[in-house]
């Protein structure tokens, strides 16, 4: 079958692999009909996951069709259609019982998938612990309008609802990219007074503008005296960084009125400078760390009443055999690209 592949530091190549079997009876074998490309991807490449494997086929977020299950799955069969979740989780462990399932304990647990194991930028994709990662798509809803729901909606909808928002609340979105507009349909579902999105791209701000008019737009040179002037209390009551950057970051917390929540959303390329002194006295609570993706039954369920639709964030779409030109305009941001589709 056909694979992308992290061959080594800086380079993908797309190779022929042997199709994946079942390895343990709680795995399931998922024929990938629909794939897309994220900028963790780009991490991997850049060498920030030291995690990565070369050899591994890269790609964490998928639709697809169960081709074949272990005896030990009892929540999907073959014929299924599902989606992949981003992360592995055994949902026996401390950390899954709790809900943070992106700390599972299971060799396999957290991201694994086009990380440490074989992801689905490919025809196939073994997907570990199936009954806890594969969620039916229900019946009308189509492969695009759930390709996001494993990954990008997982994030959005775990920040929104890590980060405490209240109807009264002025919620800072820092970054128009996928993640950040998937992160914004999320905290819309919570109704809080007003949102801010920021972003230094015009047109990704022109992009929000167009589908999200009751929300405000500004870039961040203009940042501090727009969130003064837009919030009730002298900065923003919920901040989320999905940008990752070094001055995003720093934005985030001067955005924050005084015990407000900082919810970082971003996976940086360095380490980033907390600087308490700066900061003292404004009391923030600082909320990180990587999805917990087990809300996709929930979001596919909201999908088909209406309420979320991503399908506008697939501005472009291509065959597997054409990944590399895929690659190549999502990483260098042309044409106007937000996310790409890729037809396995």
């Amino acid at each position: 079958m056909l694979a992308y592949t992290y061959t080594a530091p800086g380079k993908f190549e797309l190779c022929e692999k042997p199709k994946p079997v079942l390895l343990d009876d709680r795995d399931a074998i998922v024929k990938v009909t629909l794939a897309s490309i994220c900028t963790s991807d780009l991490h991997i490449k850049h060498g920030s996951v030291p995690r990565a494997v070369p050899g591994i086929t890269v790609g964490h977020e998928m639709v697809g069709i169960v081709e074949q299950v272990g005896a030990a799955v009892t929540t999907v069969r073959p014929g299924d259609r599902v989606t992949v979740n981003v992360e592995t989780f055994c949902g026996e462990c401390f950390f899954c019982q709790n809900g943070w399932v992106n700390n599972c304990t299971d060799p396999d647990g957290g991201w694994a998938l086009g990380c440490r194991i074989d992801g689905g930028q490919a025809e196939y994709v073994r997907v570990p612990h199936a009954d806890q990662g594969l969620d039916k798509i229900p019946d009308g809803v189509t492969d695009r309008q759930a390709l996001f729901v494993g990954d990008l909606l997982a994030t959005g909808y775990w920040a929104a609802q890590i980060s405490e928002i209240k109807p009264q609340d002025t919620v800072l979105i820092l970054g128009a990219g996928p993640t950040g507009l998937c992160t914004l349909q999320c905290v819309l579902l919570k109704h809080p007074k007003r949102i801010i999105v920021c972003d230094p791209d015009v047109q990704r701000l022109d992009f929000v503008r167009r589908h999200y008019p009751d929300v405000l737009t500004v870039s961040t040179e203009n940042l501090a005296e727009f969130v003064r002037a837009n919030s009730d209390h002298g900065g923003a009551d919920t901040v989320l960084e999905v940008a990752g950057s070094a001055t995003s970051f720093r934005m985030a917390w001067e955005s924050a009125r005084p015990n407000a929540i900082v919810t970082v959303v971003a996976l940086y390329d360095q380490p980033q400078i907390l600087p308490l002194p700066d900061m003292y006295g404004k009391n923030l609570t600082f909320k990180t760390g990587g999805v917990d993706g087990c809300n996709c039954a929930e979001t596919l369920r909201l999908i088909k009443q209406g309420k979320i639709d991503t399908t506008p964030l697939i501005t472009h779409t291509f065959p597997l055999r054409e990944i590399e030109a895929a690659y190549a305009l999502f990483e260098n941001r042309q044409d106007g690209v937000i996310k790409v589709a890729i037809e396995c």
